[in-house]
């Protein structure tokens, strides 16, 4: 059996946006009992991530590590059809991924204690993401 949903969700620029409710009341509406739910992100400039969901300071840290990783306004890149950020925010979805993978058990998201699903906006201003969420029995 696979049940599959979309969802959107506006990001407020730069930084990330908890998702794990509206995927775990995707999961739970599903009635999959055990299986996998795959969450995929229609977009190249944000990220899907699983991280810490309690200390917000890990996630400050992730976008320090982001801003080394993949500065803005490199003069290197080629690609800057939407500004200093466009090059940078395809650079960081390469490095952080489009898609999670997370196993359920009991109906549920298998999640640990700390972890927390993420939408990782890579780009300064605001935008509008469209977010996929697929339940594989």
């Amino acid at each position: 059996m696979t049940a599959q949903q979309t969802f959107d969700i506006e990001t407020r620029g730069r930084g990330t946006t908890q998702i794990t409710e509206p995927v775990s009341t995707i999961v739970r509406a599903a009635g999959i009992e055990t299986g996998l739910a795959n969450v995929f992100v229609l977009h190249t400039s944000c990220s899907l991530i699983l991280t810490e969901n309690a200390d917000p300071s890990v996630r400050f840290d992730l976008e320090t590590l982001a801003r080394r990783w993949a500065p803005d306004g490199d003069p290197a890149y080629r690609h800057c059809d939407e500004g200093d950020d466009d090059m940078a925010a395809h650079g960081r979805n390469v490095l952080a991924g489009s898609s999670l993978c997370i196993p359920i058990r009991h109906g549920e998201l298998l999640l640990g204690t700390w972890q927390g699903i993420y939408l990782w906006e890579h780009r300064s201003a605001s935008h509008r993401r469209t977010i996929v969420v697929t339940v594989l029995a």
